[in-house]
Formats: C-alpha cells, sequence, structure tokens
C-alpha cells in the first residue's frame, strides 16, 4: 500500500510518498481502505509536533478520512467489513489502508460520495455540537460566526440557519462573505474594511450566540456586540492570536465563554459525538446540507493540500483523494 509518512516531526516538506505495509487492526480498531481524507489545521500541527497528539514514527498523518471497513480487531461490534463510514480517526488517513479507533466511526449516509463523507465529519460534527449542546442555540436567536468561509464556519452558517437562526456571518474578502450568503447568512461583513461591532449593533442590536473558530481581533469585537446572557463558544485561534478576556465583561453582561474541541469529546464523552452524528444525518437527509469542498488533491500532493488551507487560499474543506 501506499501513504505519505513521516519519520520525524519535520514539517510538510519531509513528508514523502511511500510503500509500506500496515499491521493488523489492534483491539478495538477497524482497518479502513480509505478513499478520501479532509485536511485540517490540526494535521499541519501534527507534522511539526506541535498538536496535543504525537503519534509514534513513522506516522502518516491525516486525522479525518472516509473508506470502507476490510477487516475489525478484537472487541469490536459497532462496525462490520464492508461498512461504508467516516469519522476523525487520529491520523494515518493520508494513506490507502489505515488503523482506527472503531468507536470514531459513523455510517456514510446514503448518496453521499467519498469526498464529500472525508469532509463531513469534523467540520459539520464541529459545528453541530458546538451549536447544539454546547451553546443551545435556540431559534430566533442572533448567531454571528467568525471565519465564516472556513472549513468550520460554513457549516456554523448553514447548520445555524437550518436551525432557524438569524445568522451574520465575518470573513475577509468580499468573495468568501458572498460564498457565506449563499450557504444561509442573513447578513455579511468583511472585516478588512468594516468593523464587526458596528455593523452587527446595525444589523440586529447584537449577537446571542457567537462561533469564533478566529481569535483575536474577532473575539475582542465580540465582547462588544454579544447580547444579555449571551454565548460564545470558542472553537479555535486560526488567526494566530489567543486573546485574552477583561472578566469585567461578562460580568456585566451575565454572558458566558465556552471552549469546544472536538477531538476531547472524543476521549471523554464519545456518546455525544455520536448523537451530534445522528441529528446531522437527518438534516442530509432533509437535503438541507451542500457541502463546499473547494480543493481536491491526489494522494502525492496531500502536502500541496496543506500548504492551500496554511495559506487561506480555500474555503470550505480541502480533501485528499486517496485512490485516484
Amino acid at each position: 500500500m501506499r501513504g505519505m509518512r513521516l519519520h520525524g516531526r519535520d514539517g510538510i516538506d519531509a513528508m514523502k510518498l511511500e510503500e509500506f505495509e500496515l499491521d493488523a487492526p489492534g483491539p478495538g480498531q477497524a482497518k479502513i481502505a480509505v478513499h478520501a481524507a479532509g485536511v485540517n489545521f490540526g494535521d499541519t500541527l501534527m507534522v511539526t509536533g506541535e498538536y496535543q497528539e504525537k503519534p509514534d514514527l513513522p506516522f502518516s498523518p491525516g486525522m479525518e478520512a472516509a473508506g470502507e471497513v476490510i477487516a475489525v480487531g478484537d472487541g469490536v461490534d459497532n462496525v462490520k467489513v464492508g461498512d461504508r463510514v467516516m469519522g476523525s480517526i487520529g491520523y494515518g488517513g493520508f494513506a490507502e489502508e489505515a488503523n482506527v479507533p472503531a468507536a470514531n466511526l459513523t455510517a456514510v449516509p446514503d448518496a453521499m460520495d467519498w469526498a464529500t463523507a472525508a469532509a463531513f465529519p469534523v467540520a459539520y460534527g464541529t459545528s453541530h455540537v458546538a451549536l447544539t449542546y454546547r451553546s443551545h442555540l435556540k431559534s430566533g436567536e442572533v448567531l454571528l460566526v467568525h471565519g465564516a468561509a472556513g472549513g468550520v464556519g460554513l457549516t456554523a452558517v448553514e447548520l445555524g440557519k437550518a436551525m432557524g437562526a438569524t445568522v451574520i456571518a465575518t470573513a475577509g474578502t468580499d468573495e468568501k462573505v458572498d460564498l457565506a450568503k449563499s450557504y444561509g447568512a442573513d447578513y455579511g461583513i468583511n472585516y478588512s474594511n468594516e468593523d464587526i461591532r458596528e455593523k452587527v449593533l446595525e444589523y440586529t442590536g447584537g449577537a446571542d450566540v457567537i462561533y469564533d473558530p478566529v481569535g483575536g481581533d474577532a473575539f475582542k469585537a465580540s465582547l462588544r456586540c454579544i447580547n444579555f446572557e449571551g454565548r460564545i463558544i470558542i472553537i479555535g485561534f486560526a488567526s494566530g492570536e489567543i486573546p485574552q478576556i477583561p472578566t469585567n465583561y461578562p460580568l456585566v453582561k451575565c454572558f458566558t465563554v465556552d471552549g469546544f474541541v472536538w477531538g476531547a469529546y472524543h476521549r471523554n464523552k464519545v456518546e455525544v459525538i455520536h448523537e451530534g452524528y445522528a441529528g446531522l444525518r437527518e438534516i442530509w437527509a432533509k437535503g438541507a446540507l451542500k457541502p463546499h469542498i473547494s480543493h481536491r488533491f491526489p494522494l502525492a500532493e496531500a502536502g500541496e493540500a496543506m500548504r492551500v488551507l496554511l495559506a487561506r487560499k480555500s474555503t470550505g474543506k480541502v480533501v485528499v483523494e486517496v485512490r485516484k
């Protein structure tokens, strides 16, 4: 089998396409024939050793994948050989086969192709659990989404609209704002030339839930346009700046700031992840979701796929089509 491998934590350029054999799946694992893998910022950190999970060397990156189960280890009863599955797998997706935690896998919905399935679990799963389980978004509320044209941001726009919210999307270019609007955003803010706080107050008077995968200045603006008893959900820091919060802000407006890390729920409360998948399958079956993939790369160009993501040249998701 072929796969992109690293023998050290030396970054994207050190990743090479190699032939190697994979062991049989261990207890609790399923071996999948990977058809496609989603590309995530976590992958770009893992190859340099900056991610919280550090796989034993050598390893193949790729924390999100879709494929067919071809073998199962001891104790696995949630999937079987022949099942079409997708999930957040930790690492290994940039290879033709991967041994993955079976508990993390879920069924690929009918009529969903492999590339879409590979782009689905992390982005949609993150937004669904964040908006339902963590921030309890209600119909009629105002949802402000930062980084709204990115992998998770665009899904938050789409799901927020499906949940009955008024959605305000922020992004760094007019083209990205337009994309968010095409996915249901009621209002758009280009933060490169518009003031987030001023425009939110102008459009809706404030936001009830703020979904923030960006941090930095976007988070600082959020503190000044959130409504009484609002909720800010922290997804990440794509801006590169981890902001600090003056605690008098939540004190005066009685709002909360919560965090959500997808991987932490796999380790500590995986049932929440699977409840989210069940909810997403219901929404998918209604035809309310249209996953956006801006770039597709073959396996040999997985490094370029990661560079496109880092350069913020993508919208929605970037996918490596492993078997094309």
